[in-house]
């Protein structure tokens, strides 16, 4: 059978911020949000809305870190998939407490509501902001955050049980902080398409492995790229341009995406792998890129966010053909809504005369 929201009646531990709803009470719920609410309880509306009327796929939109965000046509069974193969993979049982601090306009808090939905969690949602635990006082069994928030909020983490952190790479200053911490912190690996994570890797036991969802199976091609085969999540077999290293037939290292490599003279260079060496000598956002050479055909370059000043970076742990043979900077990155850098982007806006 087809299996819709219409088909899915709410678990009967769900509740949303203390209160239990069914199939039929939670549209005059989001009827309220959409009337009354901020911005964020606006979204959510809409979203519950959608998840219980009668077609059977949601329009979401990409992320647009690498290229233009576009609307791409999700089954409601894939978003029921996710969440029980989430639900499996962490041990979450019905009747956890979980904390929803990310904005409704990101598959990742949708993704909450629908687990709620599904695995019977008792969600509270908040306000988002760059410090969600400001105000929280009780314990929560589960919760999602990006980095950011995390790095602003840490000395708090241990009101979060179980904590992913997704959205963007977790820099290895912040991953280090979590070895042996009492709560269990997992960096998350996914997309738009897969509806939120296929992978995860433990950050508390220090796990160097993203190790992948029940039901997925992954590949890579010839440039090393991972290829993703999830038909419960997806009908089609996807083609990312994630560079990673399989190190099982369900686990794999993540070494950088495939548009930002960068050929030198030959050598292939990760920007990635660099910026994680450089970061703890860097305080402002920066990045890793190159443009082009008439010697190397791509030269090595560093940009930083913020205006002009000497440093005295310590390239010795480095090869000495992936220096940065250039330092520029721009006084704001460009980014995505979501607040990832666009590299190539924020390259364009420095109008470089390249030999």
């Amino acid at each position: 059978m087809s299996t819709t929201a219409k088909h899915i009646n709410p678990n009967d531990f769900f509740q949303l911020n203390n209160k239990n709803y069914s199939f039929e009470t939670i549209s005059n719920y989001a009827q309220n949000l959409i009337k009354t609410g901020t911005e964020n309880e606006y979204n959510l509306g809409l979203f519950i809305l959608k998840w219980v009327d009668e077609n059977e796929h949601i329009d979401l939109k990409t992320s647009g870190t690498t290229s233009e965000s576009k609307l791409i046509s999700v089954s409601k069974t894939a978003f029921v998939n996710s969440a029980k193969a989430t639900g499996s993979f962490f041990n979450l049982s019905h009747g956890d407490s979980a904390l929803c601090c990310l904005p409704f306009s990101y598959v990742a808090a949708k993704m909450m509501f629908v687990r709620a939905w599904v695995l019977g969690l008792k969600l509270d949602f908040i306000e988002p902001s760059s410090q969600p635990l400001q105000h929280i006082t009780k314990v929560y069994d589960f919760s999602a955050m990006v980095p950011l928030q995390v790095h602003n909020c840490f000395s708090k983490i241990n009101k979060i049980k179980m904590l992913l952190i997704g959205g963007a790479h977790v820099s290895d200053s912040l991953a280090t902080k979590f070895k042996g911490h009492s709560s269990a912190v997992f960096e998350t690996f996914g997309m738009t398409e897969t509806v939120s994570h296929i992978a995860a890797k433990n950050l508390t036991k220090e796990e160097e492995d993203f190790k992948v969802l029940p039901d997925i199976s992954i590949a890579t091609n010839d440039n090393g790229c991972l290829i993703i085969n999830a038909p419960k999540l997806s009908s089609k077999v996807l083609h990312t341009k994630d560079v990673v290293s399989l190190t099982s037939k369900n686990s794999f290292v993540w070494l950088g995406r495939y548009d930002n490599v960068i050929n030198s003279g030959g050598l292939k260079i990760y920007p990635e792998q660099l910026e994680k060496i450089m970061q703890n000598q860097i305080k402002s956002r920066f990045f890793i890129t190159s443009i082009p050479d008439t010697v190397l055909g791509q030269k090595v370059v560093l940009i930083i966010e913020g205006k002009p000043k000497t440093l005295h970076l310590n390239y010795s742990t480095i090869e000495p053909q992936k220096h940065p043979k250039h330092t520029y900077f721009v006084d704001k990155f460009c980014t995505t809504n979501s607040g990832k850098v666009q590299r190539q982007k924020t390259l364009e806006t420095l109008n470089l005369d390249h030999p």
